[in-house]
This record gives structure tokens, sequence and C-alpha cells, in this order.
């Protein structure tokens, strides 16, 4: 129960103002004067103001409020080395006892996670304050604790509260780690060109020397080590070996003291674009289909294209004068022994043998195949006949073998099991799929033959092998076993999807990335790692996968299409994630490249310090042991050397009120007839 004094006028309160001013200018008025009996006239004036005023005494009972501390945890990815995070729950369990025990305390708890996605925000411990303190009032606010590393990155510069604001730093003082960063990169680069890449080597709390050494690997390959200066931007050059995605990881080798080595490694995504694709084609004898071959690689623009077209044998004599022959000569020692290296895809378009090609240059084909080249035959009646390029060095690295057949009959291409799972069939628009047949248009001649290697993705009649892919060496070889595909392209019963499948197999025959039939990729996206396994086996392996902190967890894959098995999980760290399959392997990046929760990872008090002092807190290191903890009173000292303190505010809330006047009517009545009579009586002497 409290009591208090408090007014409940019998007139407006302008009313009452107005009349007190007047009383007091009259009565300072006849002081100055001298009048006689003015005091007492002010007496009587004071009276009757009293009694206007109608001076009340409160009683009131109260209830009183308990305070709110709050104790926010650190639990981002910064603290989940060295034991941190342990330490950190052990000193939250033991404040919570504590704090417990005081009944006029409510104690809440936040937590503060790493995100994986979204905005680079880094560790945002006062947010995370803010937030479980909006519904407080500023009075009820006995403080906050809170246990973190130091590494926060939304630190205000005033006390986001006016209470004590103590902090607890878990590690240990004058630790040391190497990080690596990536300061800038090249987004996109020539095909066989160099992509740089920026890094930098940093040896936080350490001088280890003068150079790091750091490991690439592109694509999960080794790709040599470079030699950098720590504590400077370095510039290295990174060969780029294919289009489309070429992963570099980037790993700095351990310094003399780490903390972790979560930070020693990033990975680069350079996009391969090719300069102008060189295309070699070559037909024989002029067919319908010869014409299309070359509109759709010279419609175009990135591709140069070498176009001959073979009608004169060398040894033909007639009496045509030089000046009226349109034809040229084949410059085949040009392209079959000086530039051959120099074109990405060569393509033989019903060529057949006429002895104008020395067995010396199919033999160089052959082994510009085996070195890494690609080769596309499409095959007419000539392939069947005993001039076929078949009977020439190139059979070795051919997969189809021809029997001598031809088969000509109106049939619909259809992509077989092996084809529904190749990425250069797969989904192909107008495709038979189950039970459906085909929908595009029907072709009338192919090659018979019995395939030696490679996998028959397109099949004719009687499931003869239509298209055949083939890997050579180093090399690919594509087989077309018809001259008909120009019936697609002039739209014949609907057309089909000639282009499409045509630019799926130059990807293919150029190791494009995305048309690997044997591929282990993943992307990390809106806090999920999307795992993907391309492959024409019937079962995927397990994959495993390798979080950033260093733990692994095995991925079961589920089919989702013919040829693609894929998972997805949480990414609850920002870093780099590995996964491999025992035979093929990948890394996805979670979070930003140089994400602000790695960017230090030494414990410090230096960021949390100066906010503490100013709001009457203090910071202590866990590894001098957890502070005893104190109720101190408003404006009282709220630290000590081992002890912090948290304020009793003393809030509370009215549960009843009830009001008795000062002065009654009887005791208002005699005191204004005491004040008249005296000054009257003064003023009549």
């Amino acid at each position: 129960m409290a009591t208090t004094l408090g007014f409940a006028p019998h007139v407006p309160l302008l009313a009452l103002w107005i009349v007190t001013g007047t009383a007091v200018t009259l009565t300072l008025y006849a002081l100055l004067r001298r009048a006689r009996g003015a005091w007492a006239r002010g007496l009587a004036f004071a009276a009757v103001i009293l009694v206007l005023a109608n001076p009340m005494i409160i009683h009131e009972r109260r209830e009183p409020l308990s305070d709110v501390a709050v104790v926010v945890l650190d639990r981002s990815q910064s603290m989940s080395i060295r034991g941190r995070g342990e330490k950190a729950a052990q000193a939250l369990a033991a404040i919570q006892r504590k704090l417990g025990a005081m009944r006029d305390l409510e104690l809440r708890v936040a937590q503060v996670r790493s995100h994986a996605d979204g905005e680079d925000t880094g560790t945002q411990l006062f947010a995370a304050l803010s937030g479980a303190l909006s519904d407080v009032p500023p009075d009820r606010v006995a403080g906050a604790i809170l246990i973190t590393d130091g590494e926060v990155h939304d630190t205000p510069k005033t006390s986001p509260i006016h209470a004590p604001l103590q902090a607890l730093i878990v590690g240990e003082r004058g630790e040391r780690d190497r990080k690596l960063s990536v300061p800038d990169a090249a987004r996109f680069a020539i095909v066989g060109q160099d992509a740089q890449i920026v890094l930098r080597v940093d040896d936080f709390g350490s001088d280890t020397g003068a150079a790091a050494a750091v490991t690439v690997r592109i694509d999960g390959r080794d790709g040599g080590t470079r030699t950098v200066p720590i504590g400077h931007d370095a510039t290295i050059h990174v060969p780029i070996a294919h289009g489309g995605e070429n992963v570099i990881e980037l790993e700095a080798r351990p310094g003399p003291a780490e903390l972790t080595l979560e930070n020693n490694r990033a990975v680069v995504t350079v996009n391969g674009v090719r300069d102008r694709l060189r295309v070699l084609l070559i037909s024989g004898e002029p067919h319908a289909g010869e014409r299309v071959w070359r509109n759709l690689l010279k419609a175009d623009p990135s591709v140069d294209l070498v176009h001959f077209t073979i009608l004169r044998p060398p040894d033909k004599r007639d009496f045509t004068p030089l000046e009226e022959l349109a034809l040229i000569t084949f410059p085949t020692q040009e392209l079959f022994v000086e530039k051959l290296g120099q074109f990405d895809l060569i393509i033989f378009d019903r060529y057949t043998e006429r002895g104008i090609l020395p067995l010396a240059y199919y033999e160089n084909i052959a082994n510009y195949v085996e070195e890494g080249g690609a080769l596309l035959v499409s095959a007419g009646p000539e392939f069947a006949q005993p001039t076929s390029i078949y009977r020439s060095p190139l059979a070795g690295v051919l997969p189809a073998a021809p029997t001598g057949d031809i088969v000509a009959e109106p049939f619909k291409p259809v992509v077989t099991e092996a084809g529904q799972a190749h990425p250069v069939t797969r989904a192909l628009p107008g495709a038979n799929a189950g039970n459906m047949a085909p929908s595009w248009g029907r072709w009338f001649r192919m090659i018979g033959t019995n395939k030696v290697n490679g996998q028959t993705v397109m099949a004719g009649p009687n499931d003869r092998p239509l298209l055949v892919l083939d890997k050579a060496g180093k090399g690919r070889v594509a087989e077309f076993l018809s001259d008909q595909g120009w019936l697609w392209a002039r739209g014949f019963e609907g057309g089909g999807p000639q282009a499409e499948l045509l630019r799926r197999l130059a990807h293919w025959l150029m190791k494009e990335p995305e048309l690997e039939e044997e591929r282990l990729s993943a992307t990390a996206a809106n806090g999920a790692i999307a795992i993907e396994r391309n492959t024409m086996a019937q079962t995927a392996s397990p994959v495993t996968l390798s979080f950033p902190s260093g733990r692994k967890q095995i991925v079961t894959l589920a089919k989702a299409e013919p040829g693609i098995w894929r998972a997805t999980l949480k990414a609850d760290e920002l870093g780099l994630y590995h996964l491999s399959d025992g035979t093929l392997s990948a890394v996805a990046a979670a979070g930003p490249l140089n994400p602000k929760e790695v960017s230090d990872l030494r414990a410090t008090e230096s960021i949390l310090k100066p906010v503490a002092d100013l709001s009457g807190g203090s910071v202590h290191w866990l590894s001098d042991g957890l502070p005893s903890i104190r109720r101190v009173g408003p404006g009282a000292t709220a630290s000590g050397e081992n002890w912090i303190g948290l304020r009793a505010n003393g809030a509370y809330r009215v549960a009843q009120v009830e009001q008795q006047a000062l002065l009654p009517g009887w005791a208002a009545l005699l005191l204004l007839l005491t004040t008249l009579l005296l000054a009257w009586r003064t003023e009549g002497r």
C-alpha cells in the first residue's frame, strides 16, 4: 500500500489558475504598499485557493512487476570452432540456473544463427536483442547478457537499451588464424585462355613469413600450386579448358597456427565462352541435306564454318580450260596437316573415299580425335560401299561398322532406353515416351551397321542403330547412320528437332559439362544444397557430403527421371560443401564469396566493449571463469572484476485506488471563516 497526495479541483483548472494569479497579484500589491493586514488577506486568499483545489489523500495498492533480462546466445558459424559452442551452452545453462532462482526477474533467451542464403549480414546479435525486448517497457528492462566470440556485425554506436549490457566472450586471448579471401575474380573467360583471379592470404595475429602456398583445383582436378605474398592482393591465372561452368577451388595450406581450416578455402565459378566455334564440314556428292547442314551452321554467328564439297578427284583429266574451271583445288595439306588441330569439330557429310585424301590424312584425323578432338559422321549409301571411309584408319575411332545393307523403308526415329537417359536425346521435343510414339516426321533410309562401341541413343526399324555416340581416347565421335535428317528441317510431316539435336550433339562432342552423361553437380540456394547426379547406370551411388565445418553426411539420391538422380538437404553453414560418390566429385559454395561471418574468426572484445561501457555494463572472458551475477539499483555500478549486475527497477502496477478528501466540507468552511475573520479583524484595527 502506498499513500500520495492529489487534487480534484471544484472549478476548471484554468479558472483555478486565474484565481491564483489574481490572489498573488493583490497580495503582492498590498505588501508593497504596506497596507494594514496584507498578510492576513494573503492567508485568506490561500485558504480559498486550497478549498477550490480540493486536495485528496490517495491510497494505492501496488503489485510488483518482475524485471526482464535477456541472454543472447551466439550460435553463428564462428562459434562452431574450438569448442566455443559447447562452452557457450554451458555458460547459458549456469546463467539460467542463477537467474531462474530470482523471483522478481523474467529471463528470455534469444539465439542467433548463420544463414547460408540471402544478404551477407554476418552475426546480427543486436537485432536479436531488440526482437526479444520489443514488447517490454524500458522501465522493466534489467539488462542483457551477450554470450559470443565478439565477432558481431550490427554493433550500434550507442547503447540500444537503458540498462547494463554485459558481454561474455567465448574463446582465448591472442588467437591466431590464417584466412584465404577472393577480392575479385573473372566471371567469364574465353575457352583456351586464362581467367584472372585476385586472392589474398592473411595471417591474423602472427608474423609467419612473406609467402603462402595456394593449391588450385579445376573441376576437381589438380591445377597446380601458386605462391602468393601474405597480406597483399595477388593475381593468379587459371586456364579455362571448356565452355560452361569451370569450378575453381582455392585452398591455402595451413599456417603455423590455425583456429579452423574453413576460411582457408574458396571457390570461384568462371563461365567459359568460346570465342568462335571452328567447324570443318566436308561434303561428298551433292544431296538434299547438304544445304541444310550448311544453313544450320551458318545461321549461328558464333560458328566459323569451313565447307568443302569434293567433286573433282585430282586424277580427273578433261579439256576444260582452267580459266573456265569453277572448282578449286582441295587444300588437303593445309587442312589435314597444318591446321587440323585448330578445328573444334570435323563433320563428314556423305563423304566417300575417292583417293583424294591419302591414308595418312585419315590417320591424322583419327589421332586428332584420340587427342581430344570431335568428329561427326553423317552417313549415306556411300557408307555401305567398299569406298566407305570406314575402310580407312578412321575405323579405329568409329563406333559402328557398316554391314553393307541399306534399309529403304519409311520409319520414325525413336529414342532408345539409353537415349532417354543420355543428355543429348533426353526430353528431345517430340520424342517417344512410354507407349507413345514420336510425333516428328518419318525418314526413308538408313545404313545397316553393327555397333562395335559406344551407346545407341536413337534407333530405326528393328532397333537398328541410328545415332551412336562414343568416346575415343580423349576425344568423342558421333555417327548419324542416315542422310534423311534434312526432312525434319524442311518440315516434312511436321518436321522434327534437327537444330536442337545438332546443337546438343556439338556441345556433347566438345565436352560441355551440361551435356555430360556422367556428372555430379551441386548448387546452394535458398538455404538448401541441391545435388544432381547424371548417370547411364541403373542406380546411383550414395554421395558423401562434407560440410564446411568438416562433418560428413551420407546422402542417398532418388531417381527423378531417366538418367537423373537428385537429393536436397538443408545448408545451414557458410562456405564450401564437397561432394563425392567415389568416382566423381563436386563443390558448392553456400553464401557470398567472402562472407563476413568468416572474415576473422578470432575471439575479440574490442567490438563490444565501447557499447558495453556506454550502457554501464562490461566485457568478461569466459576463459577467466563465469562471473557472478548481482541485482543493483538504478544508477549503481553494474560490474566488477568478477561480477556483473542486472538493474532492479522496482516496477509495479496499481491494482486498487482509494481517494479521501483532505478537507471535509465542515473543515473547509471552518478554514474559510477563520481566515476571513482574521483578515477582517486585522484590517479593522
